[in-house]
């Protein structure tokens, strides 16, 4: 039986993953789509999840001035505003 990995598998490289902090100073992980992402306490464990969710493409991983909100409903947050799609 051959093993299929599912499209947002394969296309990880392509997917840029925000990180920064968000407002109560929690690091956040976030897939430009909010296909994942996570709360961490500090911006070492945030990167690690970044790249292991990205497939190690560390040039994807962009860190954010701003504040960032976690949104595992698809909109992403930043600085408390919805961004347009």
């Amino acid at each position: 039986m051959k093993l299929v990995e599912p499209p947002s598998c394969s296309s990880a490289a392509s997917t840029v993953v925000f990180i920064g902090r968000d407002s109560r100073g929690n690091w956040v992980a976030q897939e430009q789509n909010g296909f994942y992402g996570g709360l961490f306490v500090n911006r070492a464990q945030a990167i690690k999840y970044a790249l292991f969710e990205n497939g190690h493409h560390p040039e994807t991983i962009v860190e954010l001035p701003r504040e960032i909100e976690l949104d595992m409903n698809g909109n992403q947050l930043l600085s408390g505003k919805r961004r347009a799609a």
